[in-house]
């Protein structure tokens, strides 16, 4: 079979790319301890829900799931499985799930010895998981399969005519929840029904973030009733831009959340910086009310950060793209960003709503900002555009809730 002789060929090369590189060498590694963590970790009087995601973006969108069905079905356990080091490393102490591992790789064997070791009740394959044998043994065997937030292009193999073996695999889902018109379109060319447009769970993600954010004493003093502009996840290139700006508008205070936490960088901002600043870790409530800029060296509080800004910047666009847009959007501000944003999707709705907003220089963002500091009307607009914009694409864990049956 051409399918199995390709994934021999793929795990032969991470292999030997393990003996030249670290992500590769904790993948097989990884990999290689799966089923002992499985013999040690499975109840077999438990009933377990599976959600696989390839990396740490598909597990976002996952995740509003994962813990919807914990909450409300507490009697079922939850198996999460990554297949990239990117995605384990990050969340393999996750709470949501009872257990967190690798997914062995797609050989005839690997997903005999993995089906029977989980005997799963129900399996969520997120976004752009098609892993044939697993598809095919979980089919055969009964178990209800569902592929979430998924989003399918007409160049992908499924609708080429080289790929009508290969398409048949999306036969073996119970049911496809994908994000937009187009994917069902596609699916419905090549005889694919069990199809319902629901959006992405994103959308529901970032809000939950915003309900339960948490309450920042320091930056809340930081901030007094000043208008402040929040930048998060930025780069050297962002943060020439806006500090330029930041030093020649004493009206108005920054936050910084750099996507680089390291000293080096930090030095770099520090430098770059003519005003009163202090970092978060070394803030006080004395020293931070007299600061101009409070720079964020740590992890873990930007999405509850931008509830405390006016207007938001998100690093990535001078580089290798934008980082996420709807954590900024979510609370109601304006989000601007640098060009490198196309492939970026709800970006460039943002863009299309009037909430978010492309730079491509200092000149272009200085004559935003200046609009946004003199025109409160128009600030209150853009800042309303990027909140509407996520609130009216929410809802796509509702619609999958009521369409899954446990």
């Amino acid at each position: 079979m051409i399918y199995n002789l390709v994934i021999y060929i793929y795990l032969f090369g991470v292999k030997l790319a393990a003996l030249f590189s670290s992500k590769p060498a904790k993948m097989v590694k990884g990999h290689r301890e799966v089923f002992d963590i499985l013999r040690d970790k499975i109840d077999r009087n438990a009933r377990y829900i599976w959600f696989h995601a390839a990396s740490l973006g598909e597990f976002e969108q996952g995740r509003p799931l994962i813990e919807r069905i914990r909450k409300e079905y507490p009697e079922y356990r939850i198996l999460q499985t990554f297949f990239s080091p990117s995605g384990y490393e990050v969340r393999k102490n996750y709470q949501g799930a009872d257990i967190v591992c690798y997914l062995p790789f797609d050989t005839p064997r690997n997903v005999r010895r993995f089906i029977e070791m989980v005997n799963p009740c129900m399996v969520f394959f997120i976004k752009y998981e098609f892993w044939q044998n697993y598809l095919n043994t979980l089919y055969k065997k009964g178990i209800p399969v569902y592929s979430v937030s998924s989003i399918f292009r007409p160049n992908q193999i499924f609708f080429r005519w080289y790929g009508k073996d290969y398409r048949k695999v999306l036969k073996t889902f119970s049911h496809l929840f994908v994000q937009n018109e187009v994917s069902e379109k596609l699916l419905a060319s090549i005889g694919a029904t069990d199809v319902t447009i629901v959006g992405d769970t994103r959308f529901d993600r970032v809000l939950d973030i915003c309900t339960v954010a948490k309450d920042l004493p320091l930056v809340k003093a930081f901030k007094g009733n000043s208008k402040t502009f929040v930048a998060g996840s930025s780069w050297g290139p962002d943060e020439d831009i806006f500090i330029r700006y930041f030093n020649e508008h004493l009206e108005m205070k920054l936050v910084i959340a750099p996507h680089v936490v390291s000293d080096s960088h930090l030095k770099e901002i520090m430098e770059k910086v003519k005003r009163p600043c202090v970092r978060y870790t070394e803030a006080t409530e004395e020293n931070v009310s007299k600061a101009d800029c409070l720079i964020i060296d740590c992890y873990g509080l930007l999405s509850s950060i931008y509830r405390y800004g006016d207007i938001s910047y998100i690093g990535g666009g001078f580089g290798v793209g934008i980082h996420n847009v709807l954590e900024a959007a979510v609370y109601g501000i304006p989000v601007i960003f640098g060009p490198n944003n196309k492939k970026f999707r709800e970006a460039q709705h943002l863009l299309e709503k009037k909430g978010g907003f492309e730079i491509n220089d200092y000149e272009e963002f200085k004559s935003l900002m200046d609009r946004f500091q003199t025109d409160n009307s128009y600030l209150q607009q853009a800042g309303n555009a990027a909140g509407d914009y996520v609130k009216n694409n929410s809802g796509a864990l509702e619609k999958i809730m009521k369409a899954i049956r446990l």
